[in-house]
């Protein structure tokens, strides 16, 4: 920890278990996994056009994240499945990204990081993004509990109470926008998917109270991060890669857990 880039690395992947562990639950809660993964890919299309433009990639990937999930969430509601929805918008960001780069002149030596990320490579000013990202959804998480709740169990009784189902289906979306961009810093476009549903997923195997699985789900992604930190640096392993197999492996362990405790 002598080194100022694993102190930087640490806290972003601490940062980003809070994101995981309160967003991720409720991807999970909502059967929404797959837009992760969408808004992803989706989002190299702001990264081709930081790329051509010379500026920071990073804010324009937030930016298209941000309008393919608004886009995802629309766009399903008019006679289109949500998986159309979603394959449409990956399609296009990544076919978008691909022809704006191959417009922009020289080669990019970051592009593999935001493909498959490098939490080593991270930056302070990447960590006080994420520090205030964290707090904002973390605030809006809690203030909205009762109502994310509902929506993620029974959305019919929500709008029979009243909520506003639609308008709290898009905010989710934007949250989820938000974590993936922050996620593609860490373990990059292509794993995004793993980190923001397998801490969830491995609490809701043990646990029922929604609160608790949140709190889970925040130990468990900081466990993963600082672990895949470590073996990383000590064996020269791309970071994540290394966060995201042993996030793996801890939830083929905790499956074969829960099987062999429902089967007693």
């Amino acid at each position: 920890m002598q080194y100022e880039f694993m102190k930087t690395a640490l806290v972003a992947g601490l940062m980003l278990s809070i994101l995981c562990g309160v967003v991720g639950v409720y991807v999970v809660l909502n059967r929404i996994v797959f837009i992760g993964d969408g808004v992803a890919h989706a989002a190299f299309g702001g990264i081709g056009l930081g790329y051509l433009l010379g500026i920071d990639p990073f804010f324009l990937a937030l930016v298209a994240a941000v309008l393919a999930a608004a886009g995802i969430g629309a766009v399903s509601r008019f006679k289109v499945s949500e998986d159309t929805a979603i394959g449409v918008f990956l399609a296009m960001g990544m076919a978008l990204g691909v022809l704006l780069m191959s417009m922009s002149t020289g080669y990019s030596r970051d592009l593999f990081d935001y493909l498959f990320g490098n939490i080593l490579a991270v930056s302070w000013i990447d960590v006080k993004i994420m520090i205030v990202l964290t707090v904002i959804i973390t605030v809006l998480a809690l203030a909205l509990y009762k109502e994310f709740l509902i929506l993620s169990f029974d959305p019919h009784y929500g709008e029979a109470l009243g909520l506003p189902v639609g308008r709290l289906k898009m905010l989710l979306l934007c949250m989820v926008a938000f974590t993936v961009v922050m996620l593609i810093k860490i373990v990059g476009i292509i794993m995004v998917i793993a980190m923001l549903t397998i801490p969830a997923a491995i609490s809701r195997q043990h646990l029922c109270n929604l609160k608790l699985i949140i709190a889970l789900s925040v130990i468990l992604g900081m466990i993963f991060a600082t672990a895949g930190l470590l073996v990383s640096y000590a064996f020269d392993l791309p970071s994540g890669a290394t966060v995201i197999l042993i996030a793996a492996a801890a939830f083929f362990a905790s499956t074969a857990v829960s099987q062999r405790n429902a089967s007693v």
